[in-house]
């Protein structure tokens, strides 16, 4: 017989309403996923990349489509009809553009009633008129200083003035009396400063004793032209403009300019 050292050692048999000791427990929703201390934090990790998706067509899409569709179906319905030109006869009056002569391609004048307009003769006659026009607002002769008459055309001590003399205040604007060109602008003995100036018929206005002159020779003026302004240079008592004309050039006789002037409706 054998002795036995302790109690036997036995195990109780399982129940199926007892659990099981070795059962793995279930997760609960309240517990933290384990990370692991290498791996990156979710919020260091880059964001997937997302497909591009197509862009839809802009607002003229549409637009376009339809444009060619209906020039698919335009140039298409002479084939399907029968009706249409042949082939390499279209022209732009099939498509109701008009003849080339009617939409300008030569340069030519479009509306007939433009055609029926005035003749060469009659828009000269016009042009006439209104040079004519022209010709009468424009002054052919004026006063060429406002100022008072102080010495005329005639003897003065002992010796022949050729000229007159208007007297008037420093500055006073001097204006050409006629059209012309100036043919001198610059000093001159006894006037200090002079300007000279031929008309259509020859003669020469000499305007002398001014200050200041704005013109030059070869300048084009005409009646009412400022020119210059009164002074006192030269053999000159006071300011005033000295005005004298030469008949037919520089060299030619002296005329009385308040005779000249009174001829052509100017009065001092």
């Amino acid at each position: 017989m054998t002795r036995s050292t302790g109690p036997a050692l036995l195990e109780r048999p399982r129940t199926d309403r007892e659990p099981a000791t070795d059962a793995v427990p279930a997760r609960s929703a309240h517990d933290a996923p384990v990370r692991d201390p290498g791996a990156p934090a979710a919020e260091d990790r880059p964001a997937p990349r997302r497909r591009a998706l197509p862009r839809p067509p802009g607002r003229r899409g549409p637009l376009w489509l339809a444009a060619l569709v209906a020039g698919a179906v335009v140039a298409a319905l002479p084939g399907l009809l029968g009706s249409g030109p042949a082939a390499g006869s279209v022209s732009a009056a099939d498509y109701g553009l008009g003849a080339a002569s009617d939409i300008g391609l030569t340069g030519d004048v479009e509306d007939a009633g433009v055609r029926r307009g005035i003749t060469e003769a009659e828009a000269q006659a016009r042009l006439d008129v209104l040079a004519a026009s022209r010709a009468a607002r424009e002054p052919k002769t004026v006063l060429p200083a406002q100022g008072r008459l102080t010495t005329c055309f005639c003897m003065r001590w002992g010796s022949m003035h050729y000229g007159i003399d208007l007297a008037a205040p420093l500055g006073t604007p001097i204006v050409a009396a006629t059209d012309g060109v100036v043919i001198r602008a610059g000093r001159a003995s006894g006037y200090g400063n002079a300007v000279y100036i031929q008309d259509a018929d020859g003669n020469v206005h000499v305007y002398g004793h001014m200050r200041y002159y704005s013109v030059a020779a070869g300048d084009i003026v005409h009646a009412g032209d400022p020119i210059a302004k009164v002074g006192s240079e030269g053999q000159s008592t006071g300011p005033h403009l000295h005005y004298e004309i030469h008949r037919s050039g520089m060299t030619g006789k002296p005329i009385d300019p308040e005779e000249f002037l009174a001829e052509r409706g100017v009065s001092i």
